[in-house]
């Protein structure tokens, strides 16, 4: 017995993983397969009739316009991304694959939850360019970000410092005390700096329990004199019960001035490394 296909399509439809959409020329879905309540929450009934565009998110609804627009003159999108939100509220990201139908005077689209792999990418991303125990920016950003600063400085006529902290006798903390709790030490400090700083400046770990900190549009060398002190005084506070009790380590810090101490990174870097070193010698040979 022949196999009826036109009667089979439809339920093939159905049993996709991927929701199909089709949509006329007013944004107005007149079909969407069944599988859009796991990607969006509503039954196939609830979204037919209405606007496709009720429920993309805000923020992508101009470009996803402009690829409708696209589509619509005729260059299929197999490659759209763009977010909408589910019933719950929640977010989910979307791959697109949409082409119009002159036959049928409609959009016909295949819609892919990508939430999961979107999630990933961005972990990879931030991963790529932060450390992995403290989350403050690892050396590869920073020595981007200093290097724009420097054209930025250079380009309007303005001062950066670049401060460079490093943790006094932190091996003894991990020969004593162990690595895991050195690593919860190091991420109070990370965040004790990024308290002491503003938006616009940047705290990165360097390695180990090197720390640097790029102050941008500096007035004067008085100002950062006390920001030096603020971060001094922040590091001096008793640790948490999550340290068990240990004492804070004291640190030292360096500081380097854009352009009085150096006009490129590496200068810079150089010398707020060797300011760093000069006050801890002069600690310890006080002490």
């Amino acid at each position: 017995m022949p196999v009826d296909l036109h009667a089979l399509y439809p339920k093939l439809i159905h049993l996709m993983l991927d929701t199909v959409f089709v949509v006329d020329s007013e944004n107005l879905i007149v079909f969407v397969s069944d599988a859009c309540e796991a990607l969006l929450g509503y039954r196939a009934d609830e979204l037919t009739g209405t606007l496709i565009t009720d429920y993309m998110h805000p923020e992508d609804l101009a470009r996803t316009r402009a690829s409708i627009v696209r589509v619509m003159n005729g260059k299929p999108h197999v490659d759209f991304r763009n977010r909408y939100l589910r019933k719950d509220g929640s977010v989910v990201h979307i791959l697109w694959a949409a082409f119009w139908s002159e036959e049928v005077g409609a959009r016909i689209g295949v819609a892919r939850d990508v939430t999961a792999l979107t999630q990933a990418e961005e972990e990879l991303r931030f991963l790529a360019h932060h450390d992995s125990l403290t989350a403050l920016t690892n050396r590869s950003l920073f020595n981007d970000r200093l290097d724009a600063a420097l054209q930025a400085a250079e380009r309007h006529d303005t001062t950066l410092a670049l401060l460079f902290l490093d943790v006094n006798d932190f091996k003894g903390i991990n020969d004593v005390h162990g690595h895991a709790m050195g690593d919860r030490v190091l991420c109070v400090i990370a965040r004790r700096l990024e308290r002491c700083v503003r938006g616009t400046d940047l705290v990165a770990r360097m390695g180990g329990d090197e720390f640097t900190v790029l102050l941008t549009d500096v007035q004067s060398q008085s100002a950062v004199a006390g920001k030096v002190e603020q971060i001094l005084a922040a590091m001096a506070e008793p640790l948490g019960a999550e340290c068990g009790g240990l004492k804070m380590p004291s640190c030292s810090i360096g500081v380097a001035f854009y352009p009085a101490d150096g006009e490129d990174a590496d200068s810079l870097l150089s010398h707020a490394d060797g300011e760093m070193y000069r006050v801890k010698r002069q600690r310890f040979a006080t002490e």
